[in-house]
């Protein structure tokens, strides 16, 4: 082993120039191309480096269910918008859009008061 970690220090004070010419030099003696594993190597850094997906920061949180107390669920519903009464109920009754474009946390706090009053939302 010691051997080993003397030819890694080796490596470690090489400049460049001269760690390429100890690749061509191991390709050409063992026959081998050192572009595979490179290429392979490049391949996951290039896929992680590029998560194009942003994270989504607007959400919509929208009716699935009013549950069993439809009155409970139509003054959550008012507290979170500036519906009247009959426009919150025609949207309860509707499983309609309670908010478009809120922040995650926003949408969450709706959802856990529309638990609370008896209702089920889908955030998207």
């Amino acid at each position: 082993m010691a051997d080993i970690a003397k030819f890694i220090e080796e490596i470690k004070g090489m400049t460049v120039v001269e760690l390429n010419e100890l690749v061509k030099a191991l390709e050409e003696e063992f026959g081998v191309s050192a572009a595979a594993p490179v290429a392979v190597a490049a391949a996951p850094a290039a896929g992680a480096a590029a998560p194009a997906v942003e994270e989504k920061t607007e959400f919509n949180v929208k009716l699935k269910d009013i549950g069993a107390k439809k009155i409970e669920v139509i003054k959550a519903v008012r507290e979170f918008t500036s519906l009247g009464l009959a426009e919150a109920k025609k949207l309860v009754e509707d499983l309609g859009m309670i908010k478009e474009g809120v922040n995650k946390e926003e949408a969450e706090k709706i959802a856990a008061r529309m638990k609370e009053a008896g209702a089920e939302v889908t955030i998207d």
